[in-house]
């Protein structure tokens, strides 16, 4: 399921947008605190942001910049400022797409469905997963980066995968447990910071230093 996040100040259109959306079977979330958008974006880790400009304390221009630099989840701007200048200034501060208000609801889920479409399905579709060049191979769990390639572990191969899956977005220590525990080999908290840590140091073998953050309290993120 995925998750949309919305930040609107009008109450009325937040819950339309809601309900019309849970009725698609999305998970959503209503932004309430326009004064902590950066810590919601990080608790609710949605898969798409739905973004109005005219907000309260900042405008949705700095809070899309603020969320690019967490999170590398599509945002979608509405808003009825919708001349050229605010369409351009959109895009250029990270959004992926504009609707101008008002709006009809079908087409907003229609633009919502191919952004998360392009977004989500064309690198499964691929057999790789790819960012900033760096590149793992679905099909014989091997990594390469610029020149270089190497082989990784199954538990290393997982790892890297929910965390590449998830870019821009927190993955917990106990998510990645729980994938690994899918095969047969036991896999508690330590065997889990033996395998980053040897990840890691695959990693920065190849040029990529401090790729894997930590988040501490809450677990791994790549941006």
């Amino acid at each position: 399921m995925y998750k949309i996040l919305i930040i609107e100040d009008d109450k009325t259109i937040s819950n339309i947008l809601m309900e019309h959306l849970l009725k698609w079977e999305y998970e959503v979330t209503c932004a309430d605190d326009f004064k902590n958008i950066k810590e919601l974006v990080i608790q609710a880790n949605p898969h798409l942001v739905l973004l109005d400009i005219m907000l309260p304390f900042f405008n949705g221009f700095y809070w899309c910049n603020e969320i690019r630099k967490i999170s590398n989840a599509p945002i979608i701007f509405i808003s009825s400022a919708s001349d050229n200048m605010n369409i351009v200034m959109a895009m250029n501060m990270g959004g992926d797409d504009f609707i101008a208000k008002p709006f009809d609801l079908d087409v907003l889920t229609a633009k919502i469905q191919a952004v998360i479409r392009r977004t989500y399905s064309i690198q499964g579709q691929m057999n790789i997963i790819e960012h900033k060049g760096l590149i793992l191979n679905l099909s014989d769990t091997t990594l390469s980066y610029e020149d270089k390639k190497i082989e990784l572990t199954k538990n290393e191969y997982k790892i890297l995968q929910l965390i590449m899956e998830n870019i821009g977005r927190v993955v917990s220590r106990d998510k990645i447990i729980e994938k690994l525990w899918e095969s047969e080999s036991f896999i508690d908290d330590n065997t889990l910071t033996v395998n980053m840590t040897r990840l890691r140091k695959k990693l920065e073998d190849i040029g990529l230093n401090d790729f894997i953050k930590t988040k501490k309290g809450m677990g791994y993120l790549a941006e």
